[in-house]
């Protein structure tokens, strides 16, 4: 088998068209909860901490240094934790999501039936000698 053969057999397995699709969807998902964290979200945070830009918070470490022509030389060294802050909201939003949505699928799936497997006929024959030696 050539190793294109291979690579189509491969391609063409459900599991990697699954997850090609849900890599898509989950893209796609990112967005959506990146715009609503970013502009829905925040903006009530930046409202109810005094109309601050959430995004902005910052802690400076070194401040930029300036030479005597204005000149930037050396570029200030900065903490942006309120990025940081804006990711962890964003994750836990798509967590929840993904909770939601899983704990949705397990309601609505149905618990395969259990069927016992066959009983082999040497127990079954076993069972009626011991049966009939009870007697």
């Amino acid at each position: 088998m050539g190793i294109a053969s291979e690579f189509k057999e491969f391609i063409a397995r459900g599991n990697v068209v699954d997850l090609a699709v849900g890599v898509v969807i989950g893209g796609a998902f990112g967005k959506i909860v990146t715009a609503f964290v970013e502009k829905i979200i925040m903006p009530v945070v930046g409202l109810l901490t005094g109309g601050m830009d959430f995004s902005a918070w910052k802690w400076t470490l070194r401040d930029a240094v300036v030479d005597a022509a204005g000149k930037e030389t050396t570029p200030a060294l900065v903490l942006g934790y309120g990025d940081f802050i804006n990711t962890v909201i964003q994750f836990l939003i798509i967590a929840a999501a993904i909770f939601l949505l899983i704990k949705a699928i397990n309601r609505v799936k149905k618990p395969a039936d259990v069927i016992a497997p066959a009983t082999p006929e040497d127990v079954l024959l076993l069972r009626e000698i011991r049966d009939s030696l009870k007697k």
